[in-house]
């Protein structure tokens, strides 16, 4: 008995029972195979574009676990994929006819309230996390959506609501512990391994597997400001400009960001606004809620929105507020970008483009930078991108597969119109797998120190299934065909 499984050349090897006996002896996790009860769970993730088949799954209920993982794929030179939350764009969690290390069993968080820091394992979710800090009145600045794993948020350089006050996820990392790809475990902080952490704060999961992550954490709550305001979709590129002006005067603690959508079905809508094209401002304050009303004050009266649902709500439950549209399971398809402003011709390509959704579920969001993130250089981390003051994602979201060539035309087509506005930079985790040639922007200057520590810590680019960083031996990715067009 044998198992035939892919090696990061392209071609196969075959691992005996013995060899995956030995294996199973020494794991707490499981090993699943195609034949495994498991196996069709393990191996769907978020994006349903994303539809692979690994020869074989390891389960870590550990760092020992993730130890014998990576022995094994360097030993036999296996093609391997790294799974946290598996809520990656391009579905690199998950690799066809090869080996997936899964950390999602591995869930701890432990909480120093009086140190204000935590330790988190690798499988954790956003939830996960905020769960544990909000007992204490603590937070970390994460992502918008609930579910996305901590580990590839935390690699790829992370932002969200609290990052215009606290800085990018990477900014509150103090330390963490990965391993390499001579399956060995490090510890990397500003004292120990300092190189290697620089390079995973923004750098991917290109120098090894982490095994847990350390954080300071600051005040927050439980309760903050937050809420929606919604406007007509006639009245976006007027109120657009109106907020590209207010925003620019708010503290760090405030952030606004805005979607344009079709509207879904909310309880706070008027149900003749169900399926209308409309503007979403997302409105943010982490400190007194008082001093967030006064702050927030003029965007609210200004123009005739069709609903104003701010006020005070617990900041874990406003952090799920957006799961219930990106749910696992449907098609998606990203194009993103970068600015410094958003002059009026940008403005009105935006409403365009969004006077055409190719479907319900397909939106733009805004979303307002800079604030702390401006506090540091561009190369104190491996993310470079401290200068952008908006980022610009395109959802192309959808769950019928005969939408793939219009929903993904429509992301590319409004994606190329305002390439002119565009910094040409691009945040790491909201890169598809068609576009590989975007990693050097997604680094920047950054991108040949990056290059220097995968020659030293991943010379034979074992960790290739990522937003891959070469090293400069030409190492490359032998990674499944792309699920998606690679044309315009």
């Amino acid at each position: 008995m044998f198992l035939s499984i892919r090696t990061l050349d392209g071609s196969s090897t075959r691992l005996d029972a013995a060899v995956l006996d030995r294996l199973r002896s020494r794991l707490k996790g499981d090993l699943l195979t195609a034949s495994s009860p498991d196996y069709e769970s393990a191996r769907s993730i978020w994006n349903g574009m994303i539809d692979r088949r690994p020869a074989l799954i390891i389960r870590c209920r550990g760092s020992d676990d993730v130890v014998q993982a990576v022995r094994l794929a360097r030993d036999h030179r296996l093609l391997v994929a790294v799974r946290g939350g598996g809520h990656n764009i391009a579905g690199n969690a998950v690799c066809d006819g090869g080996l997936v290390v899964d950390l999602s069993p591995m869930k701890e968080v432990r909480v120093d309230p009086a140190a204000r820091t935590a330790m988190v394992e690798p499988g954790c979710t956003l939830a996960d996390l905020d769960r544990a800090t909000q007992e204490h009145g603590l937070a970390v600045p994460l992502g918008i959506n609930s579910t996305t794993g901590i580990a590839g948020l935390t690699l790829g350089g992370g932002f969200g609501w609290l990052s215009r006050r606290d800085g990018m996820t990477v900014d509150s990392l103090r330390s963490a512990r990965l391993v390499t790809a001579n399956g060995e475990e490090v510890r990397a902080s500003e004292t120990e391994n300092s190189e290697l952490f620089w390079g995973i704060r923004g750098g991917g999961g290109n120098f090894g597997v982490a095994t847990s992550f350390e954080f300071t954490l600051r005040p927050l709550g439980p309760e903050v400001l937050a809420g929606l305001i919604v406007h007509p979709y006639d009245d976006a590129e007027r109120v657009l400009r109106f907020y590209r002006d207010f925003s620019a005067t708010l503290p760090n603690e405030t952030a606004v960001w805005c979607v344009l959508r079709k509207a879904p079905p909310l309880p706070f809508l008027p149900e003749e606004w169900h399926g209308r094209e409309i503007l979403v401002m997302a409105c943010f304050h982490a400190g007194p809620i008082a001093e967030g009303e006064r702050n927030l004050e003029p965007l609210r009266r200004f123009g005739n929105p069709i609903a104003d649902v701010i006020g005070p709500a617990p900041y874990a439950g406003w952090q799920q507020t957006f799961d219930p549209l990106l749910t696992p399971g449907a098609r998606n398809y990203w194009k993103s970008h970068d600015f410094i402003a958003l002059p009026d011709e940008l403005i009105r390509l935006f409403v365009d483009h969004v006077g055409r959704l190719p479907d319900p579920q397909c939106e733009v969001f805004i979303g307002q930078m800079g604030g702390a993130i401006h506090n540091l250089p561009p190369d104190a981390t491996a993310y470079p991108h401290r200068a952008t003051r908006y980022l610009m994602n395109v959802h192309g979201r959808w769950n019928d597969p005969s939408q793939d060539a219009a929903c993904m035309a429509w992301a590319r087509e409004l994606f190329n119109a305002v390439t002119p506005f565009a910094t040409g930079g691009v945040y790491v985790n909201f890169v598809p797998e068609d576009e590989t040639e975007r990693v050097t922007n997604a680094y920047g200057s950054n991108y040949s120190r990056l290059v220097a520590l995968k020659d030293r810590y991943d010379p034979d680019n074992l960790f290739r299934m990522n937003q891959n960083i070469r090293p400069s031996g030409g190492a490359g990715r032998e990674a499944p065909v792309p699920q998606v067009p690679v044309t315009g």
